[in-house]
């Protein structure tokens, strides 16, 4: 009788593992079996959008799956709100935009995910086939802005991890009005002559973080837009690219500010700028505020420390203004290296909005192994510790 009750339950446990295994195996919807193609030329498409479809339709954990291959896509708008809050969509190959760039260049986005919940995407290759529209920008015809790789939007609960993406047409990566996400260990790669391919773009959201990853590119390696808040950056590897930039801000008269970011353990070499805050020179409700700069080391970067709020590209709408956008309460620690340029702290403020409460502390910056030099217009702080170039706040 013991006999037969053991059997019972070898049984019973055996039909549940196959019951739990099919269930696992329901929430796999593989691109193949939507009619994607591996060949880098077949329109997948429809294929990536069905798999979608019925990823986000399950009341369960689902994952759509990209095996390894070459998959050719258009742009491609991954819509929610989905019934499940935990959709994996895990890439194991490369994806490839259209060459052609006036195929998606005035879509916005190449793959775009808008009011979702609990999405992760992990791994593979995102190639956004990016230099024809550089051409065609530097050649001074009339060309599409370009699309964005990756975005999210209205979306919360989101993780980014292990992604590469190789020469978007514009931004790699966009955070736009999001809440809760994470972006670790990707990877961002095109020309240090690429217009407009910033690397990771944030505006709009509240609890971003930005961990263990190396951003080479044309433009800022990571910008900070308006309404972006309780945000974290560390270990970050920037160059070539213009740094990291909190800005611009101040382009709308009513703006929502940044407060509460912390950029912490990283490493530019060869950029254009290092740690920057830019505003518009013009009339605005926008601020930057409780910002921290610690642990860095700057190698070879033209401008290391700088602050410009007199920001006015090709001189259009903004001369003779002054920037109404107040900046405040930012700390400098920690921060090591070379500069480029003789002038290696630069705080160039309103007039009508100083910056205050700036503070410097444990700065060390060379120019040709000699200390550099710091400019100072309408900026108000302190320094601390040992610091070089000699403070002018």
């Amino acid at each position: 009788m013991a006999k037969r009750q053991f059997s019972c339950s070898l049984l019973i446990a055996f039909l549940i593992f196959l019951f739990t295994s099919s269930l696992a195996t329901a929430a796999r919807f593989n691109v193949l079996n939507y009619g994607a193609k591996p060949d880098g030329r077949t329109d997948s498409t429809k294929a990536f959008l069905a798999a979608w479809k019925q990823a986000c339709g399950s009341i369960k954990p689902a994952t759509v799956y990209v095996p390894s291959g070459r998959f050719f896509l258009k742009n491609v708008e991954f819509q929610g709100p989905c019934k499940s809050n935990a959709i994996l969509f895990r890439i194991e190959g490369t994806l490839f935009a259209p060459s052609d760039y006036r195929v998606i260049g005035n879509a916005g986005y190449w793959l775009y995910f808008k009011h979702v919940s609990g999405v992760t995407v992990s791994g593979g290759i995102l190639d956004g086939q990016g230099p024809g529209l550089w051409s065609c920008k530097s050649s001074g015809k009339n060309c599409p802005t370009g699309a964005a790789s990756l975005g999210f939007s209205n979306s919360e609960n989101i993780v980014i991890s292990g992604v590469t993406s190789l020469n978007s047409q514009f931004f790699h990566m966009v955070i736009n009005g999001c809440q809760n996400v994470k972006i670790q260990g990707v990877t961002v790669s095109a020309s240090g002559n690429s217009p407009n391919t910033d690397g990771i773009h944030v505006q709009l959201s509240s609890g971003v973080t930005i961990l263990n990853s190396r951003i080479r590119t044309g433009d800022d390696c990571i910008s900070i837009g308006p309404g972006t808040i309780n945000m974290w950056i560390e270990k970050i590897a920037c160059g070539p690219g213009h740094g990291i930039s909190i800005g611009s801000l101040g382009n709308d008269l009513k703006e929502p500010g940044v407060q509460n970011v912390t950029v912490k353990t990283v490493i530019f070499t060869g950029t254009t700028n290092g740690v920057r805050i830019k505003s518009w020179a013009r009339p605005s409700s926008g601020f930057a505020r409780n910002i921290i700069f610690q642990d860095v080391l700057m190698t070879n970067v033209q401008n290391p420390i700088v602050i410009d709020q007199n920001y006015c590209p090709d001189n259009n709408n903004c001369p003779g203004q002054q920037s109404g956008v107040k900046v405040s309460d930012i700390r400098y620690q920690d921060i090591h290296g070379t500069s480029a340029t003789k002038v290696a702290v630069k705080f160039d403020c309103s007039k009508k909005n100083p910056c205050t409460k700036i503070k410097l502390q444990d700065v060390k910056l060379t120019y040709k192994n000699q200390p550099a030099d710091a400019s100072c217009n309408n900026a108000d702080g302190t320094s601390s510790g040992f610091v070089q170039p000699s403070s002018c706040l």
